[in-house]
């Protein structure tokens, strides 16, 4: 594991990208995994940049980590709307190179689905570079406290914590209780990770993530064994890292 440690979000998700960009350059067919929480879209921003200058994303793949179950996906709050807002249009990809897990259907159709995305991830040569953001309560994905090392894509139910995070995105209504994730399992295939935290309230999730003990109630310390694990964290996040 690596931690950066960077005075300013903005520093924490440029230096992220350059990272990035470097990954996706050294394959000739990349395949990026993307989460969509508010660190990484940062990191998203900066990427842009690099893309237009130095990457040819004529071969990149792009596979999301997580949506929510029974949300439209043309809503605006929809995760399929943010990364193709945010990295499909942006990047200039063609639909058919981005994947979001299907939330929409019969509870048999979405974990058919999902079952589906595992191949389609292994079928693009797996992922080179996973970014993943952090919750409050050490969630990655939608990889609640709890969630196997080994799980898959599949049905997750959400903690009151992440409904409680997120419900600023859906005021009014409320957030769906339940989402389509990768598991910790698949996102641990990726060749390399690189995780974004920042601000106070990720502080003790960081902390627990880089130097507590590995354990699933905070899943994102599962990432720990990775052999290739880059943490970019402003300085608010790693305030309580010793």
């Amino acid at each position: 594991m690596n931690v950066i440690v960077c005075d300013t979000p903005e520093e924490a998700g440029a230096r992220a990208a350059v990272l990035v960009a470097a990954i996706l350059r050294q394959r000739p067919n990349p395949v990026l995994g993307v989460a969509t929480g508010e660190s990484p879209l940062r990191m998203y921003a900066a990427l842009r940049e690099l893309v237009r200058d130095s990457v040819d994303v004529s071969h990149l793949r792009v596979f999301a980590l997580d949506e929510y179950l029974g949300l439209d996906p043309a809503r605006p709050d929809s995760f399929h709307s943010v990364v193709h807002r945010e990295i499909t249009l942006p990047f200039g990809l063609h639909e058919a190179a981005v994947s979001v897990p299907n939330g929409i259907g019969t509870e048999k159709r979405v974990m058919a689905d999902a079952a589906e995305y595992e191949t389609a991830i292994a079928a693009a040569g797996g992922v080179d570079v996973q970014v993943v953001g952090i919750g409050v309560n050490g969630h990655i994905g939608f990889n609640e406290p709890g969630s196997p090392k080994d799980s898959r894509t599949r049905i997750v139910m959400l903690a009151p914590e992440t409904l409680a995070a997120n419900a600023r995105f859906f005021t009014p209504e409320p957030v769906p209780p339940r989402a389509v994730s990768q598991g910790i399992g698949t996102i641990l295939e990726a060749r390399n990770i690189v995780l974004l935290a920042n601000g106070l309230r990720k502080a003790e999730a960081v902390r627990a993530a880089v130097q507590g003990r590995e354990t699933v109630d905070v899943p994102a310390s599962l990432l720990q064994g990775h052999p290739s694990l880059q943490v970019f964290l402003d300085r608010d996040a790693a305030s309580l890292l010793s």
